[in-house]
């Protein structure tokens, strides 16, 4: 009897399984045999759902059967940005009271009618060896030198105090000459940016451009290319932009504009962060809003344990050009529709399963990451808008490698132990006997990297990266800014410790900073009127601002301190021609 009992026990356990495995076999079809019972009679079958960005672009997606290869794949990806689609979301549909809730605020990403060209994916481009002058080669970027007391794009210059500091002649200095080595593409300016590459044939494309590599319109090949490409081309051994490029305001603005194809989560790192596509086919990462403008890093937190804010990232971008640095990505402010720009366009079904409604109301998702992604520390929109900042992705790593450097005042990421700088006051000698801190710049870029993060606050610089292709002779790309600005009321001074260590500095940084302390270009003026351009502006709290001044003093400071203990030329590295010192110093 006690046999037969244990019997129908097991067959009981293994009915309920396989009811359990036809439950979930239903579930899963159901969506696709809703799709086909709606779908009219006429229409071919198709098991994907129906992409957003076909309704929106009817035009792209009846390009996206026919061959293109590579390229026409990554417009495939960017096109297909609609599993899964509204209907089924079963886990949003019912959960709100109001039917309306997740209607009621829109995207702000409405296109201006000339923002929205039918573009596609970019000519093939490689980091090139050095060739014989080219008379058909001609350099997209001329901007070697300077052009006079001209203001970046987008800068007014009446009663601007940005355009009166850009006019200095600090900020008028050029870089050398660039030779084919110097660049980071060598791209020929006649191939024009052709849709057909991504989509298949277009009937609205010519089939064969001007011989002289200009449009129909007039225009040069070179400026059908969408903002992003034009970022990535003028990059080059001293710099990540030119002073003069129209390309970055440009790109500021599609990083605030530009329609979301996809979205996916970024793998690695600490804390959410998410790889956005847009319709142009640039790429961006979006870090959500963690904490509100006057919320400060609390007393207790370590600094590896802090949270990455999406303000920081913006004011970053905007304080390293004031710096003249220009080597943080072009960085901006967006507000997010949660429901439309990312549940309904991503294809990443482990951020999908994340999305929940709070008892609130409002659309929350919290994706996968080794701190604060759980239901506790959701991101929350209002209802379903987040606000965040997009960075603009460097070329990619198959076209142009970076070189990553483990940063020599690096932090010992340790609740007790401390690294070795902190306790040998000689620690610097020993670096700049260490290549490649001994017979290039680099230690001066360092001590550039170290004045920046000490003006933001930074404690996360662990690594740093270069461009491969310069090796040692170019500049530090100021990449990962998110800890940046988390306490206004406290100078963290172990941040400056490299410079006080090492008492070495650019006389180009040296003066700047001498004039960012003057009044008539104050650096919170300067950082509150360059912030004010941004989508979600107001960027920084009031009280970071003035800090911001505060600590270029105790900077200027430090410098002082340096220069009566080793001197003037011992201290300060001229980089500068005569002609500019001269102008400087009046």
């Amino acid at each position: 009897m006690k046999m037969i009992l244990v019997r129908r026990f097991r067959v009981l356990i293994l009915m309920a399984f396989l009811a359990a495995c036809a439950l979930h076999l239903v579930l899963d079809l159901l969506p696709k045999l809703e799709r086909s019972a709606a779908r009219p009679s006429g229409e071919p079958g198709c098991s994907c759902a129906q992409p957003a960005a076909e309704a929106a672009a009817p035009g792209w997606a009846q390009a996206r059967g026919r061959p293109g290869g590579e390229l026409a794949a990554a417009a495939s990806a960017a096109g297909d940005a609609g599993w899964p689609n509204k209907h089924t979301l079963r886990i949003l549909q019912d959960f709100s009271s109001d039917p309306s809730s997740n209607l009621t605020s829109h995207s702000l990403e409405k296109l201006h009618p000339a923002a929205e060209p039918a573009e596609g994916a970019p000519p093939g481009q490689e980091p090139g060896a050095p060739r014989p002058p080219d008379p058909a080669h001609r350099p997209l970027l001329p901007d070697s030198g300077p052009r006079g007391p001209v203001p970046p794009p987008g800068l007014s210059r009446d009663g601007s105090l940005l355009a009166r500091l850009f006019q200095h002649p600090l900020y008028q200095a050029p870089i050398p000459p660039l030779t084919e080595g110097d660049v980071l593409f060598n791209v020929n300016s006649d191939i024009r940016f052709n849709p057909k590459a991504a989509t298949g044939e277009n009937p609205d494309w010519p089939h064969e451009g001007p011989e002289d590599g200009f449009l129909p319109t007039g225009e040069a090949a070179v400026d059908s290319y969408p903002n992003w490409l034009k970022f990535h081309i003028g990059i080059n051994r001293y710099e990540l932009y030119s002073r003069h490029n129209p390309a970055v305001e440009a790109l500021l603005r599609d990083l605030g504009t530009q329609k979301i194809t996809s979205v996916a989560m970024k793998s690695g790192g600490t804390q959410l962060k998410l790889i956005m596509t847009f319709q142009n086919y640039g790429q961006a990462l979006f870090k959500p809003m963690k904490q509100t403008r006057e919320q400060e890093t609390p007393p207790d937190f370590f600094y590896f344990s802090d949270y990455e804010r999406h303000n920081a990232e913006i004011a970053a971008f905007h304080l390293d050009r004031i710096l003249d640095f220009r080597r943080v990505p072009p960085v901006a402010g967006r507000l997010v529709n949660m429901t439309k720009e990312i549940r309904d366009v991503t294809r990443d079904k482990k951020l999908w399963r994340t999305f929940f409604i709070s008892p609130a109301n409002n659309i929350c998702f919290y994706g996968e990451c080794s701190y604060y992604c759980s239901t506790e520390h959701a991101l929350c929109g209002k209802p379903d808008q987040i606000e965040g900042s997009l960075a603009a992705f460097l070329p990619d790593l198959s076209l142009a490698k970076r070189k990553t450097w483990r940063n020599p005042w690096r932090r010992s990421y340790h609740k007790r132990k401390k690294a070795e700088w902190e306790v040998d006051p000689d620690y610097c000698e020993e670096v700049k006997q260490t290549p490649p801190y001994d017979s290039s710049h680099r230690i001066l870029d360092v001590m550039d990297m170290t004045i920046f993060d000490f003006l933001m606050g930074n404690m996360d610089r662990h690594h740093y990266e270069t461009f491969e292709k310069f090796g040692n002779e170019t500049f530090i790309i100021h990449l990962d800014n998110g800890r940046g600005f988390g306490k206004h009321s406290h100078d963290e001074l172990s941040i400056l410790v490299p410079l006080q260590q090492c008492c070495r500095i650019r006389r180009s940084t040296y003066l700047r900073l001498q004039l960012l302390a003057k009044e008539e270009h104050r650096l919170s003026l300067l950082m509150a009127e360059s912030l004010r351009a941004d989508r979600v502006a107001p960027v920084l709290f009031q009280p970071h601002l003035e800090a911001l001044d505060r600590r270029l003093r105790i900077v200027l400071r430090a410098v002082r301190d340096c220069v009566e203990k080793d001197g003037l030329h011992s201290v300060v590295e001229d980089d500068l021609g005569p002609e500019h010192r001269a102008a400087a110093g009046r």
